[in-house]
């Protein structure tokens, strides 16, 4: 692949060097550090100009050095003359915040912040000509870009872990733990020839649950939660009780970005899932030691395949969502 560099960033390098070594290629130089006062400083070790250029970096970790590392990185091969910068995010940073919310008694809008288009005006303007990200929280953030954004999916690499490593998914459901991931389960649903079901849960304020109510029957079956994210993981641990107490035989959880952050180690310990399967969007090594139940996904193929692709002018978004692995 003439024409084409690849860096890594700082949050995600053992992601970045299975992509590297996927494409048969070796990371660009690129030297990292902070100053006394915390600052950000980045030195591009080689030359990029007329290149092709991809940065590896993830929402995650330490998210706003990340974002900020990122930033710098993008501007400093623009300015160095490059051809192209596309940014390769797996998992894009304040997804969450991507629209106000209604709050209070009388359902007034909140003056919240849409953080996510923040997000996407600065890496426009840091000079990113092309996104490459997976599983969007929302996907109308592909419309805060004026840029072209490949929202690639797990859903080729998940459906594959489950036909290898559970036997008895043709008797499985598969289940959305809450409203909105219900276009996601009743895609996986049908690519498996299953039925599916979903939870209503309310919230009374972030990252806690109220109340939860089981839309379908998954008596006698072995249920797969199936989520975008993961963060303290109450929800997904109390849809597990809950699918237990409605008569399923097991429970899995498989999640795309697993943050896993505050309580959620503990949680996933003491909760009564078979395993949950994350992707490595997140690094997890760390989260394993503690966590037997853990157990991650490699995509760095479908990243790797979307790089080629990309940097070949061939169509990507078409063929993660609807060609499994």
């Amino acid at each position: 692949m003439p024409n084409i560099v690849l860096f890594s960033g700082s949050s995600h390098h053992d992601l970045s060097q299975r992509v590297a070594d996927r494409l048969g290629l070796e990371l660009g130089k690129v030297v990292t550090k902070k100053f006394s006062n915390q600052e950000t400083s980045v030195e591009i070790g080689e030359s990029v100009r007329g290149e092709d250029v991809y940065i590896i970096q993830s929402g995650c970790g330490e998210i706003n050095d990340n974002l900020m590392e990122l930033l710098i990185m993008i501007n400093a091969c623009k300015i160095a003359s490059s051809s192209r910068v596309t940014a390769v995010i797996p998992c894009f940073p304040y997804a969450r915040q991507d629209k106000k919310d209604k709050k209070g008694a009388v359902e007034r809008w909140s003056r919240a912040p849409i953080s996510a288009k923040l997000v996407a005006n600065m890496l426009s303007v840091a000079g990113a000509d092309h996104i490459i990200t997976m599983d969007l929280h929302a996907s109308q953030i592909q419309g805060f870009f004026d840029i072209p954004v490949d929202n690639l999916y797990a859903e080729p690499a998940v459906l594959q872990w489950i036909k290898e490593n559970i036997l008895e998914w043709r008797n499985c459901i598969i289940v959305s733990p809450d409203a909105g991931g219900a276009k996601r389960v009743t895609s996986i649903a049908d690519r498996l020839n299953v039925e599916f079901a979903l939870i209503h849960k309310e919230r009374k304020k972030a990252n806690e649950v109220d109340r939860m109510v089981l839309v379908g029957d998954v008596k006698d079956r072995v249920a797969i939660l199936v989520d975008d994210m993961a963060d303290t993981c109450g929800t997904i641990c109390h849809a597990a009780d809950k699918l237990v107490s409605a008569g399923a035989t097991k429970v899995y959880a498989i999640l795309t970005h697993g943050i896993f952050s505050g309580p959620a180690i503990s949680r996933i310990n003491n909760a009564a899932f078979e395993a949950v399967v994350v992707t490595n969007t997140i690094p997890q090594e760390e989260k394993m030691k503690h966590c037997p139940k853990i157990q991650f996904i490699d995509i760095s193929m479908i990243l790797a395949e979307a790089i080629r692709r990309t940097h070949n002018g061939e169509s990507v978004s078409y063929l993660f969502s609807h060609v499994p692995l």
